[in-house]
């Protein structure tokens, strides 16, 4: 999304959402926040009450985004509320090819905003030749959607007055996941349904960490300004050469030329595919150190030579309040509170230890480093966007990080215009062999940690299971609660139970992270980020029924 906008953010806020009605429209591709983020489906309810549009585009049809429970509606949480105005299933890793069909029925019926496209976007002759010299076989063979339906998309997105377009790991897991939000970007620039209210991009956040820790930099390498930024705030000289994203650091364990691994919370081992090759990475590490809350198996199934477990606090646990970032750009603080066992101490204090300790000659005050608001003002001064950090311990008040929000036409690029791609259709991996494999979460888990095997959403009383489309199940020679051994690009994974679901023939899902030992460790050249959503696989059947 930096690459359109020059921000990597969600472009509006929620107020935005709540402009949606009559005649607008919503999209919502690759997500499932009625399991993940229930929040937002109360902003999809309340656009439905509008009279907007809900247009979801997913493999899996999902049955909280059919029809979902609003805890705080009575009559919602009675008889449920309907969602999805239109469900589009493409193959899994066919959105590019959908988006480019959508794309090109706005040009063949010239439904774009030319204005907007000439006045305020670079790259548009580039990126309609290629979406013009793409033919509909092309697009509806490796979408997996019929030219009528993607053109009938075309013309509802084509007569909408608003339109915010939102997406989430369905579309980033994958090996061209940053194309895929490109492409999203591309259909919101062709009717100008980006730098003005009621309008525009929507990346969907899991929580504060993962939109938190992207904004302060911690990437491979820092920008240069924020590096030297960085330098005088802290009167430090740092490394410039280029760092390893999480896949580097697996890799570089694996090789032996990274010898200690500090992680922060999280579940290294069960966040990372190819679940064979991340226990041998780590188990190679001379030290692993976990800073974590809650046990998890990474503390069991990715231990170094030697492991050692910190508890620390979690953040309702903080003793100085802390804070936390959300989706829409917003950051407050977060009061903190008593501990709920004796131990556990605050990870900002674990961890200037550990700098006092190797900073022998003490290049930094580690003890004015224990305190949050020393590290909120260093912040608010390295960081762009972040001045209103430095006073909030004084003020109390949120605020919204500035130069993310785009209400007006002057994007944060180097031309101060939002920029098209141009991008060729990849290739729709699979055979007749084999099957296209997503994974998914439920909602009875947090990231990697799993509560409770029942899956009530999508009616699975079990997590060793795998959704198939009945044809492919017919084909195959199965059979509902037949058992199988599934073999994908990373390993295998025996006893899984078949079941039915309602997802297009050739694709199937299983539940992570259990299934991540069947992945490959393909990740998107730009992003790194593993394709947690596109793995290829195969089954041998086992027994006749469920053990």
């Amino acid at each position: 999304l930096s690459s359109v906008t020059g921000s990597g953010t969600a472009t509006i806020v929620l107020e935005d959402l709540e402009r949606l009605g009559r005649g607008d429209i919503f999209f919502l591709i690759g997500a499932n926040p009625a399991s993940n983020h229930p929040r937002l489906m109360t902003s999809l309810a309340d656009i439905k009450k509008r009279g907007g549009t809900i247009v979801v585009v997913n493999p899996l049809i999902e049955p909280g985004l059919v029809r979902f429970k609003v805890p705080s509606r009575p009559w919602s949480l009675l008889f449920g509320t309907e969602i999805a105005d239109e469900y589009v299933q493409p193959h899994i890793g066919g959105d590019i090819a959908f988006l480019t069909g959508v794309a090109k029925r706005l040009i063949e019926t010239d439904a774009g905003d030319h204005g907007f496209v000439s006045e305020a976007c670079d790259g548009w002759d580039e990126f309609s030749s290629v979406v013009e010299a793409t033919d509909w076989e092309t697009i509806t063979t490796r979408s997996g959607v019929g030219r009528g339906a993607i053109e009938h998309i075309g013309d509802l997105y084509g007569g909408a007055g608003n339109a915010v377009f939102a997406w989430a790991m369905g579309i980033t897991h994958h090996s061209h996941g940053v194309q895929s939000v490109q492409a999203i970007a591309n259909l919101a620039m062709m009717r100008g349904m980006l730098g003005r209210p009621g309008a525009g991009l929507l990346p969907i956040r899991g929580h504060s960490n993962v939109q938190g820790i992207g904004s302060v930099g911690v990437t491979p390498r820092l920008k240069e300004s924020v590096l030297k930024a960085l330098e005088d705030e802290l009167g430090v000289r740092t490394p410039n050469g280029e760092g390893l994203d999480t896949m580097g650091c697996m890799e570089a364990a694996a090789e032996g030329s990274a010898k200690v691994g500090i992680c922060l919370g999280g579940n290294l081992f069960g966040s990372n595919p190819d679940a064979n090759f991340a226990a041998r990475a780590l188990q190679k590490l001379d030290l692993a150190v976990y800073l974590s809350t809650t046990l998890n198996t990474g503390h069991v199934l990715g231990r170094g030579r030697e492991t050692i477990v910190l508890p620390v606090l979690a953040r309702d646990e903080e003793p100085q309040p802390t804070t936390q970032e959300s989706m829409f750009n917003f950051v407050r603080l977060s009061e903190g509170g008593p501990s709920r066992h004796e131990g556990p101490r605050a990870e900002v204090s674990v961890l200037a230890d550990i700098g006092e300790a190797i900073d022998s000659q003490g290049v930094l005050d580690w003890a004015s480093m224990r305190r949050y608001g020393t590290i909120r003002k260093a912040i608010a001064r390295i960081i762009p966007g972040y001045r209103d950090l430095e006073t909030i311990d004084e003020t109390r008040q949120e605020f919204q990080i500035r130069g993310r929000t785009f209400h007006d036409t002057s994007f944060a690029t180097d031309t101060n215009r939002a920029k098209f791609h141009a991008i060729p259709l990849p290739d729709l991996r699979g055979d007749s062999v084999t099957l296209r494999l997503m994974t998914i979460r439920s909602e009875g888990q947090f990231n990697t940690v799993v509560y409770e095997e029942e899956d009530i959403y999508r009616g699975q009383d079990r997590r060793d299971v795998i959704l198939m489309n009945t044809d492919d199940i017919e084909r195959m020679g199965l059979e509902v609660d037949a058992v199988v051994t599934v073999n994908g690009e990373g390993g295998l994974l025996g006893s899984i139970v078949v079941r039915s679901a309602r997802i297009p023939s050739g694709n199937a899902a299983m539940y992570f992270p259990e299934a991540n030992v069947l992945l490959s460790r393909a990740v998107d050249p730009v992003s790194r980020t593993p394709a947690f959503k596109s793995g290829l696989i195969t089954l041998v059947r086992q027994s006749a029924g469920v053990g």
